[in-house]
């Protein structure tokens, strides 16, 4: 299938000035010396007509042959063709005077005489002559999709005040499929001006070895699992991979109310080298807490699990105030200021300047928090609400809240637990304007309860995936349906991707194939570094009929491709990684008879066993800026290189994962790598940086933490030339059709009922989860449920209470599906 493309204003055509939102919450860098490659040799292929500007444009024409004007918003601009050229006797410059928003930039004309043809897979070099008096430049790219016409591809590299001419050059990634030509050019987005000359692009195309198969053809195909001899000591339900390479696996009472009463709260620390785990030592019940990594690695806890529901129905689980920071350097939590309300089952979204926002959950009185939270990164501790902004609104458990380039977030309409929020189900919040403006085309809103969500590689495409979902309400077979959003377009919505792959599915009985429209929930989507998707495990129904399944998604081809399967049931409170050595990391499942799978799987893609890997034999420096050109060696010649965040993961919901491309800058075995200026796009924290060759093999990862100072506005930088650049953020999504929604009136919480977890308590203990509906091939029948349940190993079921909605012990001696209960149907059970 092929996505409706992001449709931008032609590039050489001025935008008109919009509402002005708040100040990008961001931070910028302090830029070192530029390591520059050598300029190409005389005797290269310079695919470009008039690079030099020495051939004048048209009669009435004030732009040169084959260039035209470019750029959008509220700012004064000249462009000029000036006699203080590199060689020749023509320059270009363009200068901005004012700026309120957006850039100004002279680009290759985008006709079929003028701009470049290229083929898709290949790569060019683009190389330019400049100098320049602001820090606030991009190279910035432009494709032409044979179908869709000309658009917004991607900025390449930042370029730093240069008083003389320098020579810059930078790599295109890949072309992308059905691209027959590109443009480019130097943006200008803060005052001052640049001024460029003797531009080159050459063909740069690196062939791939033919890769070597290391495994049998079938593991070199799908990849394969292993099953490890050792197994995950604690009950799970969170994993983090901290910036030393362990894996934080967080379990807390690990739905269990027996341990919960012993105060028995448990966490581990695993060690991928040694294949070893420690016990951490757990201060409070963290079972279904928040979690995200903060910029200095540390990992910020929040709220969790404050009490089980009440077999009387009383009351339901119930969230606390806490809030802990895990260390891993001393590898122990430390308590921190209280959250404002009880948040079980919270979002977490770092921003780019290193606060956190958390919304949803459930609050102290199992009712749903309408507050939202913000950790301050400058203050170290959560905000007083009259500080945060705040729409009152219900965002659900565990909403799906993705960082956008601009600042604002994006709710994909991926949740837990029963319906999506009113109205589409998917929208843009807004934080500075506080209003949340609604995106249509999610199909089956209310079917993407335990789905999963990820920004596709690379983040600066803006690109989000959704993947299957259930409800556990209505208990409904979990779907194959999948959406693919482009928030570069102006008015971006949810076009359907193609369905998941099928697998197998065991209901009890053994594994039979999948049927009809049968998908999952509960599913793990991990980002890769050959820029691919994983995507894994899932089940049929609410905490039951685990399905055996796995694929790749290629975001350049918009297609699954079936892989080797995990071969452990993988459904709800597993969780799925990208580990450093570019392998995957699969653990638990707690199915509804509150069993749980202390096995864990270690799953090899493909590109492992392709042959020799890639290596990044050093890096100079480990502390990165943003607008940052950075130098690494490699072993041999690598096509591509990333940032990926590592996870923080649990319920399929990881909003901060994200890869971030880097453009090379290519001379020989030494690298320069293009940092984006755009903190979010890579909000400040650790990363795991990987290099990649032309056959998409990875490199073990290195650690490196992207950081800097405050972003200074154009008027503070003045005077102050080595100052870093400030982000470089695009007008996208800035033409919602949709009317944006202001605060609602104010109100202490949401009603929700103490089945939100599907699961209904007048059946054995409060960690069980009897479905309260279950799925629709059981008969409403008394033996029909008792047979489904004992397939399903759920064992002795004591009735709490009086009540019996299910039916599940007409006998009336106080236990489910007892002999009494099965020994003849009555009418109508």
């Amino acid at each position: 299938m092929t996505l409706i493309p992001a449709r931008l204003r032609p590039a050489g055509r001025a935008r008109s000035p919009r509402r002005r939102r708040t100040a990008l919450i961001g931070v910028a860098a302090m830029v070192g010396g530029l390591l520059l490659a050598a300029p190409p040799p005389a005797s290269a292929a310079n695919l470009l007509t008039n690079p030099g500007f020495e051939t004048a444009g048209a009669a009435g024409s004030d732009m040169p042959h084959c260039w035209a004007k470019s750029g959008w918003g509220d700012n004064d601009f000249t462009f000029e063709t000036v006699a203080d050229a590199h060689t020749g006797t023509k320059a270009m410059k363009v200068e901005l005077t004012r700026r309120a928003d957006g850039d100004r930039k002279a680009m290759i004309t985008e006709n079929a005489a003028c701009a470049p043809n290229v083929q898709p897979g290949k790569q060019y070099d683009l190389g330019f002559w400049y100098k320049s008096t602001t820090p606030d430049t991009s190279v910035t790219l432009f494709r032409r999709d044979a179908t869709a016409g000309w658009q917004y591809w991607t900025d390449l590299r930042t370029l730093p005040v240069a008083a003389g001419y320098e020579h810059a050059e930078v790599r295109t990634p890949e072309i992308p499929p059905g691209t027959d030509q590109i443009t480019w050019g130097v943006s200008v987005y803060g005052t001052g001006s640049v001024t460029t000359d003797d531009y080159t692009m050459q063909d740069v195309t690196v062939t791939p070895p033919d890769p070597e198969c290391t495994g049998t053809a079938q593991e070199c195909a799908d990849g394969k699992w292993e099953v490890l001899p050792t197994q995950n000591p604690v009950r799970s339900m969170h994993s983090v991979v901290l910036h030393n390479g362990k894996v934080l696996l967080i379990a807390g009472s690990g739905n269990s109310e027996e341990m919960f009463e012993a105060g028995t709260f448990t966490s581990a620390l695993y060690d991928p080298q040694a294949g070893t785990y420690t016990t951490i030592p757990t201060p409070k019940d963290m079972f279904c807490a928040g979690h995200v990594q903060l910029r200095d690695g540390r990992v910020l806890i929040m709220s969790g699990n404050m009490a089980y529901p009440a077999a009387d129905g009383s009351h339901g689980y119930k969230g606390y105030k806490d809030s802990y920071v895990f260390d891993p350097a001393t590898e122990s939590y430390v308590k921190t200021n209280d959250m404002n309300d009880g948040h079980w089952y919270p979002s977490a979204t770092a921003l780019g300047n290193g606060d956190v926002l958390s919304f949803g959950g459930l609050k102290e009185d199992s009712t749903g928090s309408v507050t939202a939270e913000r950790w301050s990164a400058a203050q170290n501790r959560w905000l007083p609400t009259w500080q945060v902004n705040q729409t009152w609104s219900y965002w659900g458990l565990y909403p799906s809240m993705i960082l956008m380039q601009d600042g604002r977030l994006f709710y994909s309409g991926s949740h837990v637990f029963g319906n999506g929020t009113p109205g589409t189900g998917a929208s843009v919040y807004d934080y500075d304007a506080n209003t949340i403006t609604d995106v249509p085309g999610l199909q089956n809103k209310d079917q993407r309860d335990q789905s999963a969500s990820v920004l596709l590689p690379p983040a600066q495409d803006q690109k989000v995936l959704t993947l299957g979902g259930g409800n556990i309400d209505s208990n409904p077979d979990a779907n194959r349906l999948t959406d693919i959003i482009d928030l570069k377009d102006p008015n971006p919505r949810y076009v359907a991707g193609p369905p998941l792959p099928q697998g197998t599915v065991d209901r009890g009985a053994g594994q039979v194939p999948q049927t009809g429209d049968q998908g999952k929930m509960y599913l793990s989507a991990v980002l890769l570094p050959d820029g691919k998707v994983l995507e894994t495990g899932g089940s049929l129904h609410n905490r039951a009929d685990p399905v055996y399944s796995a694929s790749i998604f290629d975001p350049a081809t918009e297609t699954f491709d079936k892989v080797a399967t995990d071969p452990q049931a993988r459904g709800y409170h597993s969780s799925s990684f990208l580990l450093p050595d570019g392998r995957v990391m699969s653990t638990g499942d707690n199915p509804g008879n509150n069993s749980y799978n202390h096995n864990v799987s270690i799953y090899t893609p493909p590109y492992l066993l392709k042959g020799p890997r890639p290596q990044i034999t050093s890096v100079i420096d480990t502390e990165w800026n943003y607008g940052d050109t950075q130098r690494i060696t490699v072993d041999r010649p690598i096509v591509k290189a990333e940032l990926i965040r590592p996870a923080a993961v649990t319920h399929s919901s990881d909003p901060n994962q994200r890869f971030v491309d880097l453009p090379l800058t290519v001379d020989g075995n030494n690298i320069d790598l293009n940092v984006t200026s755009n903190p979010n796009l890579a909000p400040p924290g650790w990363y795991m940086l990987f290099g990649v060759d032309a056959n998409g093999v990875p490199s073990v990862a290195k650690w490196v933490r992207l950081d800097g100072p405050a972003a200074m506005s154009s008027t503070a930088r003045q005077g102050a030339s080595d100052s870093g650049p400030s982000a470089h953020v695009h007008e996208f999504a800035d033409e919602l059709k949709a009317k944006p929604r202001g605060p609602g009136k104010k109100r202490s919480s949401h009603d929700v009922g103490p089945t939100v977890s599907g699961c209904d308590r007048h059946y054995g203990s409060a960690n069980v989860c009897v479905p309260t509906n279950f799925p629709p091939e059981v008969k409403r029948t008394t033996v029909s449920r008792c047979e489904w349940l004992a397939r399903h190993d759920y064992g002795r079921l004591r009735v709490n209470g009086k009540d019996d909605p299910l039916r599940l012990d007409p006998s009336r001696d106080g236990v489910a599906c007892g002999k009494a209960d099965l020994r003849r149907p009555r009418a109508g059970r």
